[in-house]
C-alpha cells in the first residue's frame, strides 16, 4: 500500500483487526462462562495472602513512603535522559554544548536532593 492514502489505509486495517480481536475475545467470554455461576460461602470476604483479615479494611499509609517512591521515579526520569545524551554525546559537533546542558540537569537535581537532605525528608524515622 503505497501513495498518500496507503498508511490510512494501513492504520485502518490495524485498528478493524484490533476491534475484531477485542470483540471475539469478549463474545468468547460470554459464551464459555457459566449462565449462573456459584456463589460459594465466603467468596466475597476479602482475602490476603493466605491469611483472614483482622481488623478493620481502612489503613492509614505513611507519607514518607510516598516521598521515597517519588525520588525513585525522578532519579529513574533522570537516567532515562542520561542515556540518550551519552549516545549523543560522542556525535560530531554535540562537545561542550551537551556537557553544559547536562551539567546544568544535573544541578537542578542535585539542588532538589540538597534541599530534600537539609528538609531531613530523607530520614527514616
Amino acid at each position: 500500500m503505497d501513495g498518500y492514502l496507503g498508511s490510512y489505509a494501513t492504520l485502518g486495517l490495524v485498528a478493524a483487526a484490533g476491534v475484531l480481536v477485542f470483540v471475539g475475545a469478549f463474545g468468547a467470554n460470554k459464551l464459555l462462562r457459566p449462565a449462573a455461576p456459584a456463589q460459594p460461602p465466603g467468596k466475597y470476604v476479602a482475602y490476603e495472602s493466605g491469611v483472614d483479615p483482622v481488623g478493620g479494611d481502612w489503613a492509614q499509609a505513611q507519607i514518607r513512603y510516598y516521598v521515597y517512591a517519588y525520588l525513585y521515579v525522578l532519579f529513574a526520569v533522570e537516567a532515562v535522559f542520561l542515556f540518550p545524551w551519552a549516545v549523543v554525546f560522542d556525535l560530531p559537533g554535540f562537545g561542550w554544548a551537551t556537557v553544559t546542558e547536562m551539567g546544568v540537569f544535573v544541578a537542578v537535581l542535585a539542588l532538589g536532593i540538597l534541599y530534600a537532605w537539609r528538609k531531613r525528608i530523607l530520614t527514616w524515622t
